[in-house]
C-alpha cells in the first residue's frame, strides 16, 4: 500500500515508506539509545545497529581510515615521490579536469609547496585533447620532468603513459581498471582488476589522500615530519562529494571533518569561491554539491581546464578572488549552455520513453562540457542510468549517469572491448566514452541490454522514498541538528525525507522563475517555512499557491535557515499530494 494512500502525488509519484523490517529496527533503535524517532529512522535506514549507533554519529578518521600500505603500489609511490621531494626534481602533475581531479592536484601542490617544492600542473582541454593523458602532452612533460604523477586518470592509458618513457609515471586514480595495467612505475587505484575492492568507494583525492598519509609515515620513520593532513580534509571532502562518491565508510569521516575544517575559511580558493556564491552559513554537503562543485567544474567544463586547480592550489587572496569570479561567470555560461542541450535531450528522450533500461538521447553540436550534466538531469526525470552524447565531425562523446544500485563503467569497457566504442571508462556511477557516430544506436543498445540484466528496467519513476511522519511541533532546530548528526548526505545515502500530513496552507507565493515559497501548519500553533525549488516546472507550484482552503500532504527534507543570527527550520519542500 502506498504510504499515506498517496499513489499519485502533485509530482506524479506514488509514496513508499518503510517496511515493517525497518520500522522494527527503528523502534529497537528508539528504545536501546534514547535517541529521538525521527534519528532512529535515518539509523535504522543505514543498517545501523543499536551498539554502533555511537560511533556512527560521531565517525572517527582514526577508526576508519584504511592503511594505505592495503593498496598495491602505494609504498612504491610514495616512496619515489620523496625522492623527488628529497632530490628536487622536477615533478609534473597531470589532472583530470573535474572538481575530483583539480581537488587532487591542489593536495599534491599545496604538500609541495608546504615541503618547500614546486610542480607543474597540466590540465588537458576537454574539447582539444579530451579526458586523460594523451601522448604529445606526455612526450613533452617527460622531456622536461623527471616524475609525472596522474591524478584521476591514468589508469586505461596504456600508449600516453609509454610514450612517457624519459620520466618515472605515478599512477593515482579510482576509475574502473581493465584487465591490464599501463607500463607506469606506479598505479595505485582501489578499483583495479586485483584489488579486493574495500577501498572502492574512493574518489581520486581520497587515494591521494591515501598516498600523502603514507609518504608522511615514511618521512615520520626517516626522523622527518611531513605538512598536517588535516587540514587539507576540506579539499577531500570536496571532490568526494562533488564526484558523488558513495558517503559511507571513511568517506562519511571525510565530509564530516572536511566540512569543519572548511568552516574555518583558511583555504583562501575556497573562501573566495564561498563569496562569490553568497554562501552565508557555514557549508554543508548541499553546498559542496550544488554551489561550489559547479562554479569548479566551469572551468573544464566551458573555460580554462585548469582554473579550478589553480583556484584550490592558490595562496594568494588577490589571486583567488580573481578566479573565483572568472569561474562564477563561466558557470553562469554553462547554465546558458547547458538549459538548451537540456531542452533538446529532454524532447529526445521524451519520445524514446523513460521506461527502457537506459535513457539516452545525442545530437549535433551539443557542447562536450554540459553533457554530463544533462545526464544527471535525465537520470533524476527517469530513475534509469542514462547517457548524453554530443556529436561533431562524426565523433560522438558523451557522459553518462548512473543510479544506486547499477554499475555504469563496466558495461562501457565491455563495449570498448567489443568494438562498439573508441573510448570509455567511469567507475559505477558515472562514466565518459567516445563512439563513431554511425555506432551510436548500435551500442546504446547493446548499452541498455547489459543495463538491463543487471535490474536498471526494473525502478520506478513514479516512486518517492519517505521516512516515516513528522509533526511541525517536533521539527525543531535541535532536532535537525541530530539528524545532520547521521549524515553527511548523499550518493548512497540519501537525506531522510519526512511527510508533514494534513497540513494547511498558509502563505504561497512564487519566486523567481519557477521556484514556490510557503508556511504551512497543522492548526495547533506552529509555523513552518518552506522553498520547492522548481516546483512551477511542473503543477506542484500552481496547485500550492492556488490551494484555495484545501489541505496537503508536505514531503520534504529538513533544513537550517540561519538569517541574520536566528536559526530556523525549513521544509526543502519536494513532493506534495491532497490530504484525503
Amino acid at each position: 500500500m502506498a504510504f499515506l494512500e498517496v499513489e499519485t502525488s502533485l509530482t506524479g509519484r506514488r509514496w513508499v515508506g518503510p517496511g515493517v523490517e525497518m520500522e522494527r529496527a527503528t523502534e529497537l533503535l528508539a528504545q536501546r539509545c534514547v535517541l529521538p524517532q525521527a534519528v532512529c529512522q535515518v539509523l535504522a535506514r543505514r543498517g545501523v545497529t543499536p551498539e554502533a549507533a555511537e560511533a556512527f554519529l560521531a565517525p572517527s578518521l582514526r577508526d576508519l581510515l584504511p592503511d594505505p600500505r592495503s593498496l598495491k603500489d602505494m609504498e612504491l609511490a610514495a616512496t619515489r615521490f620523496l625522492a623527488a621531494v628529497k632530490n628536487r626534481q622536477k615533478i609534473a602533475v597531470f589532472a583530470d579536469y573535474d572538481v575530483d581531479g583539480g581537488s587532487s592536484a591542489a593536495l599534491l601542490l599545496v604538500w609541495l609547496r608546504d615541503m618547500g617544492c614546486g610542480a607543474t600542473l597540466y590540465v588537458p582541454d576537454r574539447i582539444d585533447e579530451g579526458y586523460g593523458p594523451n601522448d604529445e602532452a606526455m612526450t613533452q612533460l617527460a622531456s622536461d620532468h623527471d616524475l609525472i604523477i596522474c591524478v584521476d586518470c591514468g589508469t586505461l592509458s596504456h600508449g600516453p603513459i609509454a610514450a612517457a618513457r624519459d620520466a618515472d609515471v605515478i599512477v593515482l586514480d579510482h576509475h574502473l581498471g581493465g584487465e591490464t595495467l599501463p607500463d607506469a612505475l606506479a598505479v595505485v587505484n582501489p578499483n583495479r582488476q586485483d584489488e579486493d575492492g574495500l577501498c572502492g568507494h574512493l574518489c581520486a583525492a581520497g587515494v591521494v589522500f591515501l598516498m600523502l598519509v603514507e609518504a608522511g609515515r615514511q618521512l615520520r620513520e626517516g626522523g622527518a615530519r611531513g605538512p598536517d593532513l588535516l587540514t587539507m580534509l576540506d579539499l577531500v571532502a570536496l571532490a568526494t562529494v562533488a564526484d558523488v562518491a558513495p558517503l559511507t565508510g571513511v568517506n562519511r569521516a571525510f565530509v564530516r571533518q572536511g566540512l569543519h575544517v572548511m568552516s574555518r575559511r583558511a583555504r583562501v580558493g575556497l573562501t573566495a569561491l564561498a563569496d562569490v556564491a553568497r554562501m552565508e552559513t557555514a557549508p554543508t554537503a548541499y553546498h559542496l554539491g550544488f554551489l561550489l562543485g559547479p562554479r569548479i567544474n566551469a572551468g573544464g567544463r566551458i573555460g580554462q581546464a585548469d582554473l579550478g586547480a589553480r583556484l584550490l592550489a592558490s595562496d594568494d587572496p588577490h589571486e583567488a578572488a580573481a578566479l573565483a569570479e572568472r569561474l562564477d561567470r563561466l558557470n553562469s555560461e554553462r547554465r546558458d549552455v547547458e538549459a538548451a542541450v537540456r531542452a533538446a535531450a529532454l524532447v529526445q528522450a521524451e519520445e524514446r520513453g523513460y521506461d527502457a533500461p537506459l535513457v539516452w538521447a545525442a545530437g549535433p553540436g551539443w557542447h562536450p562540457g554540459v553533457v554530463g550534466i544533462v545526464a544527471s538531469r535525465l537520470k533524476d526525470a527517469a530513475n534509469r542510468p542514462s547517457i548524453v552524447i554530443g556529436v561533431e565531425e562524426g565523433i560522438g562523446k558523451g557522459s553518462g549517469r548512473s543510479v544506486s544500485g547499477i554499475d555504469l563503467g563496466a558495461p562501457i569497457q565491455r563495449l570498448v572491448a567489443e568494438g562498439l566504442l573508441l573510448k570509455g571508462g567511469g567507475h559505477k556511477m558515472a562514466a565518459g566514452l567516445t563512439v563513431a557516430q554511425d555506432k551510436i544506436e548500435m551500442a546504446m543498445d547493446r548499452l541498455s541490454a547489459l543495463l538491463e540484466k543487471q535490474g536498471a528496467h526494473l525502478g520506478g519513476p513514479a516512486d518517492l522514498n519517505v521516512t516515516g511522519i513528522l509533526m511541525p511541533a517536533a521539527a525543531t532546530v535541535e532536532l535537525a541538528e541530530m539528524i545532520e548528526k547521521a549524515g553527511p548526505f548523499g550518493a548512497a545515502a540519501p537525506a531522510p525525507r519526512y511527510v508533514f500530513a494534513d497540513m494547511k496552507i498558509l502563505f504561497a507565493k512564487r519566486v523567481g522563475d519557477s521556484h514556490l515559497k510557503i508556511s504551512f501548519g497543522d492548526g495547533l500553533g506552529t509555523r513552518i517555512e518552506g522553498i520547492a525549488f522548481g516546483a512551477y516546472d511542473g503543477p506542484m507550484g500552481a496547485a500550492l499557491e492556488k490551494h484555495n482552503g484545501n489541505r496537503f500532504h508536505l514531503a520534504g527534507r529538513l533544513d537550517i535557515n540561519d538569517w541574520r543570527g536566528r536559526r530556523t527550520v525549513q521544509l526543502r519542500l519536494e513532493d506534495a499530494a491532497p490530504a484525503r
